[in-house]
């Protein structure tokens, strides 16, 4: 199965690491290269560093084929803006955005999102270690509607015709991400 992980923090890295040791073609972007430096250095995915909003970078990162995709990051706005992409852009089967705040997380998973929201998930993780009953906050919401639009975005499998398929891409990384010894601290390369 090849995953497509937007977001290279903790959670990114650990699902990373994850499925990528239970063979899983892994595809992990985050637009800090030290972000990276949370893969184990047994990774054997792909690390891109780009912003995982923009299409061209997801698509350049090989998002087109992908049979999963999470958008991870800490920001709400950007897991649903990528994941409105994989959607939309993509129509990659399975797409899952992190979304921190409960009422936003009900409203995209009935746009056809599904989400992941971990002001639930740990409301009732402290709950049931306390006793108490769970909160009825949904922790993991499916998708329930759908998004109406999208017919702007290129189709699945566009052959770049448009003219820039020869654009220049993402820092693309095969297995670990190489070491950055050279660059300041902080500095990296626009995608």
């Amino acid at each position: 199965m090849k995953i497509v992980i937007v977001g290279c923090g903790r959670v990114g890295a650990s699902c990373a690491e994850l499925w990528d040791k239970g063979g899983h073609e892994v595809v992990i972007l985050d637009v800090s290269t030290r972000a990276f430096e949370r893969l184990p250095s047994s990774f054997g995915g792909t690390a891109v560093r780009g912003d995982g909003t923009d299409e061209d970078v997801l698509r350049r990162a090989g998002a087109e084929d992908a049979d999963v995709f999470v958008a991870l990051t800490e920001g709400d706005n950007r897991n649903v803006m990528s994941a409105q992409l994989a959607v939309e852009a993509f129509e990659i089967p399975s797409v899952i955005a992190k979304i921190n705040d409960p009422v936003r997380s009900a409203a995209y998973s009935q746009l056809g999102i599904a989400t992941i929201c971990r002001t639930g998930l740990m409301v009732d993780a402290l709950n049931g270690h306390l006793g108490l009953p769970p909160s009825g906050l949904a922790g993991m919401l499916a998708p329930t509607g759908t998004h109406p639009g999208g017919e702007h975005h290129a189709p699945r499998g566009d052959d770049g015709a448009d003219g820039d398929a020869d654009a220049p891409g993402p820092d693309t990384y095969p297995s670990a991400p190489p070491s950055f010894e050279n660059a300041a601290p902080g500095a990296a390369k626009e995608a």
